[in-house]
């Protein structure tokens, strides 16, 4: 089935996908080679759409309203989501899953792996939007020892984690 270096995951056409890790981890650069543009939320492009800068932390809850409801239309419609977010934390994800669940949809996590120092390195270097190595570590302490039996009991039916340098294979169903 996977390899260490190749890793395989079946999703439905219609499933929730949430992309679980820290800044820098590689979610958006995930996302943007596996799925269509208009299959990504990101919680960076919906600050952008209510403040005009993704970088805006005081347009956070706004931008995740607009996202919850772009997210409900798009289950309600059967098309696949993937939610482009860090979601580090059970309470983030929340509200994801019960969209998931209103609408009788797969719910699948993926989760990122990638050492802290690189995610340091590759938030530090982005040009648009610096996130601190603090708001890293923070994030890191919230998502470690999250196991794959919390985030199945959570409501997610598939979790797969990867590394950086993991190819995945999506096979859509």
């Amino acid at each position: 089935m996977s390899t260490p270096d190749r890793k395989r995951i079946s999703v439905s056409t219609s499933a929730l996908i949430v992309l679980i890790g820290v800044a820098g981890s590689g979610k958006s650069t995930f996302a943007h080679g596996h799925f269509l543009r208009t299959e990504i939320l990101s919680s960076d492009h919906f600050r952008g759409l209510v403040s005009d800068d993704e970088a805006d932390q005081d347009a956070t809850a706004d931008a995740f309203s607009a996202l919850h409801f772009v997210l409900a239309q798009r289950l309600k419609r059967g098309k696949l989501c993937v939610v482009d977010a860090t979601n580090v934390t059970a309470p983030y994800r929340a509200k994801l899953l019960d969209l998931a669940r209103l609408y009788g949809r797969q719910a699948v996590a993926i989760v990122f792996e990638t050492p802290e120092e690189i995610c340091i390195k590759r938030a530090g270097a982005r040009l648009e939007r610096v996130v601190n190595a603090a708001v890293i570590r923070e994030q890191k302490g919230k998502l470690d020892g999250q196991s794959d039996e919390d985030l199945l009991a959570e409501g997610f039916q598939t979790v797969l984690r990867v590394m950086p340098d993991d190819r995945v294979e999506i096979q859509r169903m």
